[in-house]
């Protein structure tokens, strides 16, 4: 799985491709290109060929902020409704600024270190993968991130996203999580330099000091994705680390 930074055009709307092609014999289809099919194999070979990436997986626990979200959404008595991306969205903003060498990209002659987080955030489509951008999620709430992503997602969905609206950002969140995959590695977004692999919530039996010796907790992996020319292993680590405890101390996220 990846986020693209990909030239679509002026406008994230799909371009009719030619109908498919059946062959003579009838044992199989060829379907033409799209112009985002073409972006998209163009930049993901682009990223595996000329980014030296490596990988980190850590665990979380996730039962304060799975409550935290709970009582935030019954507050809100339907007028929004907070989802663990938007948890994970603030969480990484936070972690950029804390660990700014990870907000960061390779510029041939420098490393361009960003003072703001602008989250893309993968998204699939009919037409392919578009990572929209939550800009400047570092300076939202919990409630703002969710209704920017409602619309990002709705025009994504309708092939109405404008170029600067998935062109750019400073780092991706690719969330396989809804659909029960438990772990993942995800190819980075040129020209950024790392991108998080998000997997499905579990529920796991640890040992507990109570009259069982257990409990039952909820945790999920997340791996990130590091340009090894930007962000050395211990940065990659300690990205991890700081947002690893946002996310398992919520109330963080609302200071």
């Amino acid at each position: 799985s990846s986020g693209i930074n990909a030239e679509y055009g002026p406008a994230a709307a799909p371009v009719a491709a030619a109908p498919p092609v059946v062959s003579p014999d009838g044992s199989f289809t060829e379907i033409p290109l799209t112009n985002m099919r073409k972006a998209i194999a163009k930049r993901l070979t682009q990223s595996k060929q000329e980014i030296p990436h490596y990988y980190l997986t850590v665990e979380i626990a996730l039962d304060d902020l799975l409550s935290v979200r709970s009582q935030l959404n019954k507050e809100a008595a339907g007028q929004f409704k907070l989802s663990v991306t938007d948890f994970l969205i603030k969480a990484s903003s936070k972690a950029l600024l804390d660990v700014p060498a990870a907000n960061s990209q390779w510029a041939d002659t420098c490393i361009r270190q960003y003072h703001n987080a602008d989250i893309s955030v993968a998204v699939a489509t009919d037409s392919g993968l578009i990572t929209p951008i939550v800009f400047t999620a570092n300076n939202k709430g919990l409630k703002q991130i969710n209704s920017d992503m409602g619309e990002l997602k709705n025009k994504a969905t309708e092939g109405k996203l404008q170029p600067h609206e998935f062109q750019g950002g400073t780092f991706t969140i690719s969330n396989l999580g809804m659909m029960g995959i438990q772990h993942f590695t995800a190819v980075i977004n040129p020209p950024q330099s790392c991108i998080l692999a998000v997997g499905a919530p579990q529920k796991k039996m640890v040992p507990a000091d109570n009259e069982k010796g257990f409990e039952v907790v909820t945790v999920m992996n997340v791996s990130l994705s590091c340009d090894h020319r930007v962000v050395d292993g211990a940065v990659g680590a300690q990205w991890l680390d700081v947002f690893k405890g946002y996310l398992e101390k919520p109330l963080n996220l609302l200071l």
